[in-house]
This record gives structure tokens, sequence and C-alpha cells, in this order.
């Protein structure tokens, strides 16, 4: 005879099959197997009463729209979820800060740039998060290997204001002999602005007086981007 679990009854981690638990997937399966929310579980290693690990860490997803969400949260956002708390927190942001310094790590390498997802792949991880508008130049030498990345301007919530002379300023002191520019879309949404397209023709303009040549100006969204220079605008 079988009996009905008790109401609000729950699996805590340890009655999951050995071989079913995040950490034990990961160890003989490998980290990219598993699902995002089996590694946020190991990372936050216990749930709360009537709810395991994996429950609360696929409920953390949802509740902040999935990783991008969770990078862009403060801390006081995270802290104050039932079962975060202080010390979870911590964990997890300096978990995302690894991360992104992973992906600074893998610029500085000099990778080469062959097209716009080349640049794209190194900026999205970290502009695509930002809630003010950044603007950023990656500067290359003459294999349009990365010389190195720079910060140019930080503006409000809604525009950054592009100087031409700042953005080369970097460049001519890198001795770089072309740069890409990008700067990121807090709403979200990459599509290029008439103003996008026409700081692009007068930075164009700049780079033929200075011999440094604008290969991109890339937008970029929420883990998408868009290319003017893929799209003939400004570029003309």
């Amino acid at each position: 005879m079988t009996t009905e679990p008790a109401p609000g009854y729950r699996l805590t981690i340890h009655d999951f099959p050995e071989d079913e638990r995040p950490r034990e997937r990961l160890m003989h399966c490998g980290a990219a197997a598993l699902s995002n929310a089996e590694l946020l579980a190991i990372l936050l290693r216990v749930g709360l009463p009537g709810e395991n690990v994996i429950a609360f860490s696929t409920r953390l997803l949802r509740q902040f729209n999935g990783l991008d969400g969770l990078a862009r949260a403060s801390f006081d956002e995270l802290a104050g979820v039932k079962g975060m708390g202080i010390a979870k927190t911590a964990q997890l942001k300096a978990a995302l800060e690894l991360g992104r310094r992973l992906l600074a790590v893998s610029a500085d390498a000099r990778p080469q740039i062959t097209c716009p997802a080349d640049a794209a792949n190194l900026l999205l991880p970290e502009m695509a998060h930002l809630e003010q508008e950044h603007v950023r130049t990656l500067l290359l030498d003459t294999k349009n290997r990365v010389l190195r990345s720079e910060k140019v301007y930080q503006g409000n919530a809604n525009s950054a204001i592009i100087r031409p002379a700042e953005i080369f300023r970097d460049a001519v002191r890198a001795n770089a002999v072309a740069l890409i520019v990008a700067h990121n879309h807090p709403s979200g949404d990459p599509t290029p602005s008439p103003e996008d397209v026409q700081i692009t023709r007068s930075l164009v303009q700049a780079g033929k007086l200075l011999g440094i040549e604008l290969l991109d100006h890339l937008i970029i969204g929420r883990n998408r981007f868009v290319s003017l220079k893929e799209r003939g605008l400004g570029f003309g």
C-alpha cells in the first residue's frame, strides 16, 4: 500500500539520485552539460525550507529574467530576495565578476577582429548589462588585432555625447591603424537612430584626416548588436 506525500513535502537535493545532483553531474559530465539553474545551484549550495536549491535557483533566474538580469541587478536587490542574503549575494556577484574578468583577459590576449561578431563578442558581455549609455573603442593594429579597449564616455540613461577628437585620441597615442567604436542602448534595442548614423559619418571623415580607419560602429543591445558597417549606414 502506498501513501500520498504529506502536503508541502519537497525533495531536498540529497533526495536526488547521486548521479543527478548538480555537483556530481559537473564532476562526471563537465560544466558545459549543466543548465544555468544547476550551475547556480552549485554556487548557492542550499535552498530554503520546502524549496531545494535547484528549485530556488530556477525561481531566481525566472524572477530576474535570466543570467543577464542577475548581472544587472544591484547587490541590495539580490540580497533582498528571500533565501539570498548578504553571503549568497556576495558569492554570486563575485562569480559574475570573475566571468567578466576572464573575458577581459581574453581581450588582452589580442584577438583578431575578422567580422563584426568578433568585436561584439568582446563587448557584449559587459556592455549589454549597462543601465547608462557608454562609449568604448577597440584599437587595432595592421592585422586587425586588438591592441587594447578604451572606455571613452559614460552618459546618462538615454545618451552619451560622442566627440571625434576624444574617440581618436587614444588611437593616436597607441599608434593604432584602425578602430571600432561601440556604444550601448540601455533600452536593449540596438536599432540605430539618425543621430547614430550622423555620428558615424563624422567619425569616418575624422579618421580619414588622421589616417586611422573607422572599421565599424557597433550598437549594443540586450544580448544582440547592430553593425552600422554591415548595414551601410554612415559608411557610404
